[in-house]
């Protein structure tokens, strides 16, 4: 049926003149000679309403539809409804105002509140006074249907069906008075005992004063049943009992003006003294108000509760603190205001009203604007979109990480933190880092802390790439902080974010840094200190736990003589020295004083002097295993050396040693530690004095042919012969050493190779003559290869 009249009107209007406004759904309001529709205006689609009137179906009150748009088009005042357009035709009239809607349904649904009823008494009252004073006119129909309510929740007067001028003799209201709806229920007593033409005999206010009575008892408590109602105090607050009383006297030259009861609720204390009607009268004139005004305004603004009239907020005061923020110097203190208003309005109300001011704000140089944006940041940051916080917030944001003002690089650097999520990896992995890095190292210990935090607070928004490089080289580097709180921030951000290392990170990179400030000087940071190492311990024990135990190829053995030093089997793992003693001596059985290594090349092992006088030598490396065991059968065992022996350096290198009989004497090899007395201790790990002992390390350089010989005073011992011993495929090394060391011109700088050079401290010592000392001839070198033995194991590295 609604659908159907919207259709009749709109075929209507497109008989008669042009009306640029479409209908809507129809609007339900009391008995008027009005059809109210909502409506849109065709070229903008801005909301509107729409009032009808039907000529035809209703000519008896024709005059006072005709009234009614002769004085709303002539009436210009904030309480009275605004008119956009109108149309009169014959047959009907059109009306286009303002959207509205009936004051009737608020009061059905009791949704007002006591303040806010106050306020639009506050506003009627102030707009019949003017219509009674300066109009020097009557309304005549002043009642709830009468009201109305715009987009922003301000209480609009309408129903001027019967207003007229008092001046004038043949004003509509004597005449057509008793033809408004439910005049009779609302008329004051002397209208309903002597007819309208007792106006002329009363104050022309008297009327008014007794319907804005009417008016307040319906507001508060429902319908105004009649004359019976009138002076009933009942839901009216106790201020206004007084007054109201006043309004509604039975006696029409005692009753109060509605101006004189507008001016008696406005006083100090009275029932128009509050702060929602406070901000009502300053609003308008925000922009022309003093500094000191304009911040006595907004005290009073923010100290507004939940209770006042949402959509007067979002349609008048909003607009005004935003232009007075942009432009008319409202400061932060309005915005944080434009906060407070804009966190009840809908999404698309802040994406239309506040989201354009806030892009533009942030790109004003006003560092406390700046820093008020960024602490209401949090309030908006949902209901902004992606792209414009990505594509024009940030841009403008980051210029706070440079602000020679510390407040707001800390500032910045906390918004970072609500706007993460709303930006691309690209920018974060690329322009948040750079300047994440500058702030880490800013001159104020509270910002490097900050960023020590938001680095761990946004780690699951870096990129898996590099995350774990930023991370850690953020972290260690706060580590180092002389600010204890920096310190212990990255002590907490690496507890916090240990998921995205790697066990090796954890078990190098980390643990090796953490592990100094379990020693720090503050108790505040080693006890943070225990804590993060022992969340690292756990993760690598537990990585450990679930590797293999070992990654060596099975053991394997050596031409079938006996096995290669191999892995601790578990029952050799009991004691560390077990199995690699067992494992040495085992391959000293198979090849004759020779360590077999991972390649296959064998070793000399260092001889160790015995507690007893006697001491062993093994040879160096061959080429091959085999030639090895070769040259091991067929060479005769030299005298024992003695501790004291005169035999020489290269001798002893090139000695090949007694057979070993059994696996015990293999520990020979290593001293024995426990029966050493202090002197043969020092010997067992090398006395830089002793030749002996340095014969590893301090070859001969003197250029004699003979090489030098060094023996220490002892004990009487048998001499050992000093011929080298040649088994037929070795060449004497050490004395083609010094043959070579004899050619060389004198003062030549050109060094021997590594190892080999007599060391300074040695050098530097005469060595200690030996009663039992001979000279020893070298032997000359055989530079022709051999045919059998293949490469000499020493290569081209010498």
């Amino acid at each position: 049926m609604d659908f159907l009249k919207s259709a009749v009107a709109s075929a209507m209007a497109a008989q008669g003149p042009s009306f640029p406004y479409s209908f809507g759904d129809k609007v339900d309001i009391d008995s008027s000679i009005w059809t109210l529709y909502n409506g849109t205006r065709r070229a903008d689609g801005s909301n509107c309403s729409i009032f009808s009137f039907d000529a035809t179906a209703n000519k008896s009150r024709l005059p006072l539809a005709k009234n009614a748009l002769k004085k709303l088009r002539t009436m210009r005042h904030p309480g009275v409804i605004k008119v956009l357009d109108a149309v009169e035709t014959d047959s009907y009239i059109y009306i286009a105002t303002e959207r509205l809607v009936p004051l009737r349904w608020h009061v059905k649904r009791k949704s007002l509140s006591p303040e806010t009823i106050k306020w639009g008494l506050y506003s009627i009252a102030r707009t019949v006074k003017f219509i009674n004073e300066e109009g020097s006119s009557i309304h005549g129909s002043l009642r709830v249907s009468s009201i109305y309510t715009s987009e922003s929740g301000e209480w609009k007067l309408g129903g001027f069906e019967v207003l007229s001028n008092v001046k004038d003799d043949d004003a509509i209201i004597y005449a057509y008075g008793s033809l408004v709806p439910d005049s009779s229920r609302f008329a004051p007593p002397e209208l309903a005992q002597s007819g309208w033409d007792a106006i002329k005999k009363s104050p022309h206010s008297a009327v008014d004063s007794y319907n804005f009575g009417t008016t307040i008892y319906e507001v508060f408590n429902g319908d105004f049943l009649g004359q019976s109602s009138a002076g009933q105090t009942k839901g009216i607050p106790p201020t206004m009992h007084a007054g109201y009383k006043r309004l509604v006297n039975s006696n029409p030259k005692a009753r109060i003006t509605v101006g004189a009861f507008f001016e008696q609720g406005r006083r100090s204390g009275g029932f128009f003294d509050s702060p929602l009607i406070k901000l009502t009268e300053g609003i308008d004139n925000l922009d022309v108000k003093s500094e000191s005004e304009r911040a006595e305004f907004l005290d009073d603004l923010d100290q507004l509760t939940d209770d006042f009239p949402e959509d007067f907020f979002k349609m008048k005061v909003l607009p005004e603190l935003l232009k007075s923020v942009e432009f008319g110097g409202g400061g932060p203190k309005a915005f944080g205001v434009v906060m407070k208003i804009a966190a009840k309005l809908p999404n698309d109300d802040f994406e239309a009203r506040v989201q354009p001011v806030v892009v533009r704000l942030f790109g004003n140089p006003d560092r406390a604007i700046r820093v008020c944006l960024l602490e209401n940041l949090p309030l908006m940051i949902d209901r902004l979109p992606q792209r414009v916080v990505n594509d024009k917030i940030f841009p403008h944001m980051v210029s706070g990480f440079t602000d020679l003002a510390p407040l707001v690089r800390e500032q910045t650097l906390k918004s970072v933190l609500v706007v993460i999520h709303k930006l691309s990896d690209r920018v974060i992995n690329g322009e948040l880092l750079k300047y994440l890095a500058k702030t880490a190292n800013d001159e104020q210990p509270g910002i490097r802390t900050n960023t020590t935090i938001c680095l761990g607070k946004i780690a699951k928004n870096l990129g898996s790439s590099n995350r774990a490089k930023v991370l850690i080289a953020a972290f260690t580097r706060s580590l180092r902080d002389p600010f204890v709180h920096a310190r212990n921030a990255a002590l907490m951000a690496l507890a916090a974010t240990g998921e995205y290392f790697t066990e090796e990170d954890c078990a190098s990179r980390i643990l090796p840094v953490v592990c100094p400030s379990l020693i720090d000087k503050e108790k505040l940071v080693r006890d943070q200190a225990n804590k993060t190492v022992d969340i690292y311990l756990q993760r690598i024990r537990k990585a450990a736990a679930s590797m293999p135990d070992t990654v060596l190829p099975p053991s394997q053995t050596v031409d079938g003589n006996g096995p290669r030093m191999s892995t601790p089997q578990p029952s050799e793992a009991s004691s560390w020295t077990g199995w690699a003693i067992s494992s040495f001596t085992n391959k000293l059985s198979a090849v004759s004083g020779e360590m077999q290594t991972a390649n296959g090349v064998t070793t000399p092992p260092v001889a160790s002097p015995s507690a007893g006088s006697e001491t062993k030598r093994v040879t160096p490396a061959t080429s091959s295993a085999s030639a090895l065991h070769r040259q091991a059968v067929k060479s005769p065992s030299p005298a024992p050396l003695s501790r004291n022996s005169t035999t020489s350096a290269p001798d002893a290198y090139f000695k090949d040693p007694s057979p070993i009989e059994d696996d015990d004497d293999a520990g020979d090899a290593w001293g024995d530690m426990g029966d050493m007395n202090d002197d043969d201790a020092g010997d067992a790990w090398g006395d830089p004095s002793d030749s002996t002992a340095n014969a590893w390390s301090n070859a001969p350089t003197t250029t004699t042919p003979a090489a030098t010989t060094t023996s220490r005073p002892a004990k009487k011992t048998p001499a050992v012969s000093s011929k080298p011993f040649d088994d037929g495929s070795e060449p004497d090394f050490a004395g083609w050493l010094a043959a070579q060391a004899q050619k060389k011109t004198p003062g030549s700088s050109k060094p021997l190779p590594k190892g080999l050079a007599k060391s300074s401290s040695a050098s530097s010592k005469k060595p200690l003559a030996s009663k039992s000392t001979k000279p020893i001839v070298s032997k000359k070198i055989d530079l022709k290869p051999k045919d059998a033995g293949g490469d000499d194991g020493w290569g081209d590295g010498w």
